[in-house]
């Protein structure tokens, strides 16, 4: 038995429903909106680094930062095998220093659920507005607040994903998976099953999660000083495709983030 992060294969199935494509298309498009072109880009708990392979596809130098070295060595082979040019670091999202800025940052997929703490949430976003170049932005992509916050909170979503032949099933939270009022914190139970060329494995985990609402987001920017708000959306779309934060298609929370 593994964990779903330690088998970056996996993880990046599991994720496979998203349109990496798509969501580089509006990421551009945001910053176009913000007057930004982006000729560098950091992905933030990058994982295996699909979004900065898409940008490094599109010619933009990218970077991908993660904390786990499987993710890391795995994002780095996908890379090469893809041809495109990825600059990969192991580090932690709340105290790197990578000794340049970017025109773009991105934290995608709710990554930020991994800060447990203010403490550490702030200590992130003061290292992503170290990072930024002038007039740069940093996208943070979070899970939508009425996800907890409703008379009925969603504990828990399952899914299917197909590729190359490989089926597969996620269950990320179950039933009994409980947000403890006073921490936020949530043991999230996963399970995810693959079956290929008639073999089935199982993959097991249970994945601390932290959820945050949109105040604590605001208290955490004002507090790491060096970003201002700019935009929120709910869901990837510009233009007339926006969505809005309130709503009831809303599935996301994104806020767009400039340096001050």
């Amino acid at each position: 038995m593994s964990g779903i992060y330690d088998d970056p294969w996996a993880y990046e199935l599991a994720c496979s429903f998203r349109d990496v494509s798509a969501d580089v298309d509006v990421l551009l498009a945001w910053c176009a909106e913000h007057q930004v072109k982006p000729a560098s880009m950091l992905e933030l708990a990058a994982g295996p680094a699909e979004h900065a392979r898409e940008f490094a596809r599109r010619g933009v130098a990218a970077t991908a930062l993660d904390l786990n070295p499987a993710m890391c060595a795995y994002a780095v082979k996908e890379a090469e095998r893809g041809g495109v040019d990825v600059t990969v670091v192991q580090d932690d999202m709340t105290r790197f220093d990578l000794d340049r800025r970017f025109d773009l940052v991105v934290t995608m997929l709710d990554s930020t659920s991994h800060l447990l703490t203010l403490d550490a949430f702030v200590a992130h976003l003061r290292c992503a507005a170290a990072h930024l170049s002038p007039g740069g932005l940093y996208v943070v992509e979070m899970a939508h607040p009425r996800d907890r916050l409703t008379d009925e909170p969603s504990v828990g979503t399952g899914w299917t994903v197909e590729r190359d032949g490989v089926h597969a099933t996620v269950r990320w939270g179950e039933s009994g998976d409980r947000l403890d009022p006073v921490t936020q914190v949530a043991d999230d139970h996963v399970t995810m099953t693959i079956t290929a060329d008639g073999a089935t494995r199982v993959l097991r985990d249970v994945v601390p999660y932290r959820f945050w609402t949109a105040t604590e987001l605001d208290a955490a920017i004002r507090l790491a000083g060096g970003l201002e708000t700019v935009a929120r959306y709910g869901d990837f779309g510009a233009g007339e495709a926006a969505v809005a934060l309130t709503d009831p298609a809303a599935w996301r929370m994104i806020t767009i983030l400039r340096g001050a």
